[in-house]
């Protein structure tokens, strides 16, 4: 299958990448400057512009691009890049797409479990309705901006992800060092539950849902066992053998990370329901799994 991939110099995209391609696709990447490698198709997400010709052919696309959430602090100006970056670049690819022919068949498009907002305790899966707040507001034009792909015939997935447990980006990258280090622990109450993916399952669900014909729509990509931070907390103190008697308070969060710190306090306790109605196989469905494999 010819894939398309935007965003393949992320965290997720640079491991789905060659996974794709040892699994005999043939995978393009969109890049934001003049393309100059065979495998490279130039595109300006801001401008709405892509290189038509460089993605004739195309059968699907895995659009993973968007600003980093946690990169920076939340200024109103950056606030805006995360929205514009997320909705811009999806017209963008969608337009692109409908501008093909043949059509490409499915469009995985990224989004992320924000959607659902705070849910305490309460556990969610697709049918959920979306929440309230910052992230889910822009997860809901995010999404809507993959609508017109669908209305085009197109199958469109919308990949829900949560915290990928990662050991070189992501909030694990952060972790990892202060928890290796011995200054790990729980973060606020540590009651607010934390819904993960290992970065090993979110890139074969991502192929799962490219190659299945028969999933569409909203896709929760998170394990099947959400846990409390002080529950990981616990089980990342015992796999690396260090001391997590150091809790991060609150109020100081809020003040290292400022609005941003709403998300790692907040709850969010999402279950992957389609996926776990689907053939699709977990390699890591515990937390303790997926920080072992990791490591």
């Amino acid at each position: 299958m010819r894939i398309a991939i935007t965003g393949a110099s992320g965290l997720i995209g640079r491991a789905l990448v060659p996974q794709l391609r040892r699994n005999g696709h043939e995978v393009v990447r969109l890049v934001r400057r003049p393309a100059t490698l065979a495998d490279e198709v130039t595109w300006d997400p801001a401008a709405g512009t892509v290189d038509l010709e460089g993605l004739a052919g195309t059968e699907g696309v895995i659009h993973l691009a968007g600003a980093g959430v946690g990169d920076h602090r939340w200024t109103d100006e950056y606030k805006r890049e995360i929205l514009n970056s997320r909705v811009d670049g999806t017209h963008t690819i969608v337009r692109a797409m409908r501008a093909l022919d043949p059509l490409p068949r499915v469009l995985v498009s990224g989004s992320a479990i924000g959607w659902y907002g705070e849910t305490g305790d309460r556990a969610v899966d697709e049918g959920a309705p979306a929440g309230d707040g910052f992230l889910a507001d822009v997860v809901r034009a995010w999404e809507a901006a993959a609508e017109p792909a669908q209305a085009s015939g197109i199958r469109v997935v919308l990949a829900r992800t949560g915290l990928v447990v990662a050991k070189d980006g992501g909030a694990w990258g952060r972790m990892f060092p202060l928890f290796k280090a011995g200054i790990g622990g729980t973060l606020g109450s540590g009651r607010q539950y934390w819904s993960w993916i290992s970065l090993r399952d979110e890139v074969s669900a991502l192929e799962y849902l490219v190659t299945n014909e028969a999933v569409f729509g909203p896709v929760n990509l998170t394990a099947p066992e959400p846990m409390t931070n002080a529950a990981i907390t616990k089980v990342m103190g015992e796999i690396l053998h260090r001391p997590t008697i150091l809790p991060v308070p609150s109020f100081a969060l809020k003040i290292a990370l400022g609005e941003f710190s709403s998300e790692v306090l907040g709850s969010a306790r999402v279950i992957p329901g389609v996926l776990e109605t689907t053939d699709f196989t977990w390699q890591d469905r515990t937390i303790d799994s997926a920080i072992r494999a990791v490591l």
